[in-house]
């Protein structure tokens, strides 16, 4: 059994102006043939969208378009694509329009990306710091005039009928991937439709495409294989280069670099603050859910319009639902419902991408009411009364991570339960209907970023924790696929005649009954909630609501958590599944870890992937906090085993490390380290948050020590005091790194302001955006003794480290009886750094950071 973790799974690359047209839509397989269902659209007789879709994702060469090329050049800033000498057939127009490419031939690719944390991305996938590739064929889509562009290195070719027989069919199954994209872009250029219905047709004209650039270069390399490169303007990362691997059996698409040539690089903490299209401001949903699988819904959405000029835009819904209609107003518009490629993390995540196409251009400022009519086999049924929601995809039209208010009504059968997201304010009035139906409806007391509900048959256990209430609702057994455990084994070998002939018989045990443990898990979430709300503030919301879930895998959700049924064994059920001490350990820390994300993802969550390491880090940290107020030595023993996970090796000798910094989210997750995210965003990220706090805490520690005792204070540590601003200024909204970075520099002593700045560039640079664990030693120390100190100097090393790297490091003395005298920091910038200090009389010894504060190898 491994770590329980969260995985709010259908979110998680969500950005924030495309929603998916940039990372997730573009991770297609390369297979050419798409599997099953590609895509449905809305029934009208008109519907001129579907038609410009079918076009894009099918279109072919056009036999009269085939040139011979030579020293060509498709740049685009950072991204070189030369076509030195070949063959190139364009496609057929759609609408008037040249959309794309077929070059077979010799051409390059050249790419160097801009910071080190890229270079050391493309190193780890190609062995090569900055991609220059030879390749032999290119398929390319674009929505520019690139092939106006390539006009002057074009010349004729006599044989293009033969071109195109032989790379027509390739080409025609390469179109698909970019189709949603490209509709992004020309459906702007459909007609638009007038109605005296929409008084807003009246307003001006749509915005011009200006800015919108897109360029998509799939290559065939004899060396690295085939890969996909990326330019797209409206893109946070504009820039990037992928390849799909399959590594035993499992598909991967390994991100090689990604970034944005528009981000000054100084002081660049994150992605930089896009406008979004829209905003949903509220939903309300009617739904219908009839164990074991199937829902039906009717979502309402108000959605405020932040940019104008859009013709399309994108939700995303999981694929086992599917769309009966689209209305705006009232009236049906239309809707492109299309499959996520198989490789994709939309297709892992189980979700499709919906485009909602209006008959006119949006116009800035002007709110809209879209109702998305739907139904499927979204319930996942793993017996013993549990049903689980969300495996399947997420089941509401949705566009990732912004807060919105929710009211959900929900019809189901009687003798199931069901908890939400939000707070229950009606159940089974008098107009519900049969005596055999429930009814109940949630409406959320904050805008919340996510909803869920779960359905199950349970039973329930009630805690406090001041004025919230903790509920718990586990089922009597837990899923059929659970592990059985067998733990008793009789020997017959020596037994009378009569007795059984087998040797031995083993007896399995019974399976754990969670409702039976139900009150001890509630009790333990209200200690969590009184442990976090006494240092990060109250409990964001009245109730919290515990649900058992099947799996290894437990989810937060704002005032609900779907969690793992192994999180309601107790000890003696754990040891009956063999599970080894560390993991033990950590299975107990899950509803605490949950529990903090209710302040750190739900409460307050991220604003882009390369921000998610914040909430899983800091909810993870904050349970390790609580760990180590009980039991110090867990603590300890936790903290050792995330450093040995990072320093694991995989079969190709590459250190899980070097999968990359925190800040690359989910592309950590990759063929090189399928664990790569787990291991880094919740172990790197634990050990960032506490060196920060043990950073803090020592250089607090150091300036009480000059006050006297008159002046001294009872004011949270330096490190809560940090966080309780960060809820006070980003509770409902997203945070990025630089956002959370700054808090914490607000909180640095004089002692901590490396070169006299106020300012944590260096701890983001080396630490958060960086991947090393360096092994700190101490050298030359000369103790001097004075009449009343000892003078120390000496130097500090950092090896197996990048020569830039910079660590505040804490030095203490050594006194008889072993004790330790804290004597300050000192920031080791680079492979040496010299230090002089005063230490107290009877110093026999200093050494550094002996409380392993640092994440550093052993000493």
């Amino acid at each position: 059994m491994t770590q329980v973790m969260r995985e709010k799974s259908w979110f998680l690359l969500l950005l924030p102006v495309l929603v998916l047209a940039s990372l997730c839509s573009r991770g297609q397989e390369t297979s050419a043939e798409p599997a099953g269902k590609t895509f449905s659209t809305s029934t009208a007789p008109q519907a001129p969208a579907a038609l410009l879709y079918s076009q894009i994702r099918s279109v072919g060469l056009d036999a009269s378009r085939v040139f011979l090329i030579r020293d060509a050049s498709i740049d685009r800033d950072q991204l070189h694509i030369t076509l030195a000498d070949g063959t190139i057939a364009f496609t057929e127009d759609v609408n008037g329009r040249v959309t794309g490419a077929f070059f077979a031939g010799e051409g390059e690719i050249l790419l160097s990306p801009p910071d080190q944390a890229e270079r050391a991305s493309m190193m780890l996938f190609t062995g090569a710091a900055i991609l220059e590739e030879q390749f032999q064929t290119a398929y390319i889509r674009f929505n520019d005039d690139s092939f106006q562009d390539l006009q002057p290195q074009l010349r004729p070719f006599d044989q293009g009928k033969e071109f195109v027989a032989t790379w027509n069919a390739t080409a025609k199954n390469l179109a698909e991937p970019d189709a949603l994209r490209l509709l992004l872009t020309f459906s702007r250029f459909l007609p638009e439709e007038r109605s005296t219905s929409h008084p807003q047709d009246e307003l001006t004209a749509p915005a011009s495409t200006l800015g919108d650039r897109y360029m998509h270069a799939r290559i065939g390399s004899a060396k690295l294989g085939t890969m996909d490169a990326y330019f797209d303007s409206l893109a946070p990362d504009e820039i990037s280069v992928a390849q799909e691997k399959q590594v035993e059996g499992y598909g991967y698409y390994d991100v090689l670099a990604a970034f944005s040539p528009k981000i000054a690089r100084v002081g660049s903490f994150s992605l930089e603050k896009r406008p979004d299209e829209i905003a949903i401001e509220s939903y309300a949903i009617d739904i219908d859910v009839r164990p074991p699988t199937q829902l039906s819904a009717d979502a309402h959405l108000k959605v405020d319009v932040l940019q104008g000029g859009a013709r399309a835009v994108l939700f995303e819904l999981s694929r086992y639902l599917a769309i009966k209609k689209v209305e705006w107003a009232g009236r049906p518009v239309e809707f492109i419902q299309n499959q996520a490629l198989e490789g994709t993390q939309l297709a892992r995540r189980g979700n499709d991408v919906v485009a909602v196409v209006f008959p006119r251009a949006l116009r800035a400022g002007e709110k809209l009411e879209l109702t998305f009519s739907y139904a499927g086999d979204v319930l996942s049924d793993a017996g013993a009364g549990l049903l689980y929601v969300g495996a399947r995809g997420i089941w509401y039209p949705n566009r990732g991570m912004a807060a919105a208010d929710f009211d959900v009504r929900f019809q189901y059968p009687q003798g199931w339960i069901l908890l939400a997201t939000g707070r229950r304010v009606s159940e089974n009035p008098e107009d519900s209907g049969t005596a055999s139906e429930n009814k109940s409806r949630w409406v959320t007391e904050r805008p919340i970023p996510v909803a869920g509900f779960n359905l199950g048959k349970y039973t329930k256990a009630v805690s406090k924790a001041g004025e919230a209430t903790v509920e718990t609702y586990a089922a009597s057994s837990v899923e059929k696929s659970f592990p059985k455990a067998r733990t008793e084994t009789f020997d017959f070998t020596n037994t009378p005649p009569g007795r059984p002939h087998s040797s031995t018989i083993t007896v399995e045990e019974p399976p754990p009954s969670p409702a039976r443990n139900a009150k001890i898990v509630a009790d333990a979430a209200a200690r969590a909630v009184q442990f976090f709300a006494e240092r990060f503030g109250r409990f964001p919301y009245s109730t919290l609501q515990l649900t058992q879930m099947p799996g290894p895998i437990s989810q937060g959700w704002p005032g609900l958590i779907f969690l793992s049924s192994y999180a309601f064994l107790t000890p003696s059920e754990v040891s009956r599944l063999h599970v080894d001490k560390v993991n033990t350990i950590l299975d107990k820390q899950v509803t605490a870890h949950e529990t903090a994300h209710q302040w750190w993802g739900d409460l307050i969550f991220w604003r882009s992937y390369r921000d998610q390491w914040i909430s899983e880090g800091l909810a993870n940290y904050c349970s390790m906090m609580m760990l180590e107020s009980e039991s110090p030595a867990e603590f300890r023993v936790v903290m050792d085993k995330y450093r040995q996970d990072l320093l694991r090796t995989n079969k190709a000798g590459a250190v899980l490390k070097d999968a990359g910094p925190v800040t690359l989210g989910l592309r950590l997750s990759s063929s090189q380290f399928p664990d790569g995210y787990e291991a880094i965003s919740y172990g790197r990220g634990t050990w960032l948050f506490h060196m920060l706090r043990t950073m803090l805490r020592d250089a607090n520690a150091m300036l009480e020590e000059q006050r006297t005792q008159e002046i001294k204070h009872a004011s949270p540590e330096p490190f809560v005091r940090a966080l309780l601003k960060v809820r006070e200024r980003y509770a409902g909204k997203p945070i990025s790194t630089r956002e959370l970075i700054q808090v914490f520099a607000e909180e640095l002593p004089p002692s901590l302001r490396y070169e006299g700045r106020r300012s944590l560039d260096w701890f983001y640079e080396g630490w958060i955006n960086g991947t090393s664990i360096p092994r700190i030693e101490l050298q030359g120390v000369k103790l001097a003794p004075k009449e009343k100190s000892v003078a120390v100097s000496g130097t500090i090393t950092q090896k197996d480290a990048p020569r830039d790297l910079i660590t505040s490091v804490p030095l203490y003395a050594v006194l008889p009886g072993d004790r330790r005298v804290l004597l300050g920091r000192v920031f080791a910038d680079g492979p040496e750094a010299s230090f002089r200090l005063s230490a107290p009389l009877g110093t026999r010894r200093v050494v550094a950071d002996p409380e392993q504060t640092i994440l550093s190898r052993p000493h």
